[in-house]
């Protein structure tokens, strides 16, 4: 069953230790036979929810706020799948991908969404519980997605030949 995948990269690195393993899932998914669109959010200019309430009120779901976030949005209300990949710099997600999370109140829980898993990359272990538990409660309890999995890469993990088969076997089995 081909899906359609979203993975939202929240470094702030064009080349860095998270893109080479949003890199790694994205071929390993596209030759299993899904459409994935990675959206590099850590490089956007998205800022962060107002908490106006427009979306609420006024705007029927659409943020007030018009930035690249519109392009989030877009590719989200067609998602099966979500994929956060994110540099853990200080034991949480990146502010960059923060915000984009946080702006998703506008438009609530996607209807085609139904799976989700996670990509984190550090220089070291045993920093990455905030992250997990945000992953969790949000979007595996609150949305009631599916958990694909969480892979984590650390030091001298960071880009190894073997950390990015291990990335691109979990997207090439992600239906499985």
């Amino acid at each position: 069953m081909n899906m359609k995948i979203l993975v939202l990269n929240g470094s702030p690195r064009a080349n860095g230790n998270t893109a080479a393993i949003a890199e790694a899932f994205s071929k390993g998914a596209k030759e299993a036979g899904h459409q994935v669109e990675v959206l590099s959010v850590g490089q956007q200019k998205i800022a962060g929810c107002m908490g106006c309430e427009y979306c609420h009120t006024k705007g029927d779901g659409n943020c007030i706020q018009k930035d690249a976030m519109q392009d989030v949005y877009r590719e989200l209300a067609d998602a099966e799948m979500l994929v956060l990949a994110s540099p853990i710099y200080y034991f949480t997600l990146s502010g960059q991908l923060q915000c984009c999370i946080h702006r998703t109140y506008a438009v609530g829980i996607p209807k085609k969404l139904k799976k989700a898993a996670m990509l984190l990359s550090s220089g070291s272990d045993g920093v990455y519980g905030p992250a997990k538990q945000q992953y969790r409660q949000a979007l595996i309890n609150y949305m009631g997605l599916k958990d694909m999995g969480v892979i984590t890469a650390y030091g001298s993990q960071n880009k190894s030949a073997e950390k990015l088969q291990q990335v691109y076997e979990f997207g090439k089995g992600i239906d499985r």
